[in-house]
């Protein structure tokens, strides 16, 4: 079983872009996801967007104002990030989330950390350091956000296969095995290689982080808490400081 960092890093990487399909409507998706959070204009704020993938989101924070910090752990994804957001306020860095207060000492205006980054932790102490990280980095009135697949209840029987994408030469699919704490999310890639089918599998534990939890975990850092699902699914957090 491989980490998050080594799952993106040598499986799904090569194929993050192809996988969130048309450019277009991936770039849409995460400008209503920045529009959603009612964020205003603001010349020279500081934005880090955890987990920033190919910059989806943090390509528009710049477009607001925003200079923007993007931390990832894969490379091949922050090099498509410095592509996409050339000439644009946006630095990308390669590290691990829980380093961001020593990459960005504050105080950050806002905070992302989108798409599903927030199960990649490795448990859920790990996600009340991120949160105690985000309080005391934030500015007063400064925003976090977070989007974040529910699997507090286990799927079962055929609903655990999940089609990604496919098109003439790739074929990903993504299976669930459901544990106590954690979800583990195998990544079954199909390619077209030289005429002939290749089959590539690789796994990663995701958590199991239920909505209720992460507001009373906010909460407890002193945050304005308010939640909402997205239209893809996802769970939003958004999080105010006084």
């Amino acid at each position: 079983m491989a980490s998050a960092a080594s799952h993106y890093e040598t499986h799904l990487g090569p194929h993050y872009s192809w996988m969130l399909g048309d450019p277009a409507a991936a770039a849409e998706r995460a400008m209503a996801d920045i529009e959603s959070l009612g964020l205003q204009p603001v010349p020279q704020g500081i934005a880090v967007d955890l987990g920033a993938g190919t910059g989806l989101h943090s390509v528009p924070l710049a477009r607001r104002g925003y200079r923007v910090t993007a931390i990832d752990s894969c490379e091949l994804l922050l090099q498509e990030l410095r592509v996409r957001a050339a000439g644009s306020p946006v630095t990308g860095v390669r590290a691990d989330l829980l380093s961001f207060p020593q990459i960005v000492p504050g105080p950050i205006d806002v905070i992302l950390c989108m798409g599903d980054t927030l199960t990649h932790l490795q448990d859920p102490a790990a996600v009340e350091t991120l949160f105690a990280a985000v309080a005391a980095s934030l500015a007063g009135g400064g925003t976090f956000a977070a989007t974040f697949r529910d699997y507090s209840r286990a799927t079962e029987g055929t609903s655990r296969f999940i089609p990604v994408r496919s098109d003439a030469d790739r074929i990903l699919t993504c299976f669930l095995e459901f544990s106590e704490e954690r979800v583990l999310v195998h990544d079954l890639l199909h390619e077209r290689i030289e005429g002939s089918w290749r089959l590539r599998v690789s796994c990663y534990p995701k958590l199991r982080l239920d909505p209720v939890w992460v507001t009373q975990r906010l909460q407890e850092q002193g945050l304005q808490v308010r939640t909402a699902t997205r239209p893809n699914g996802m769970i939003q957090v958004i999080a105010t400081k006084p």
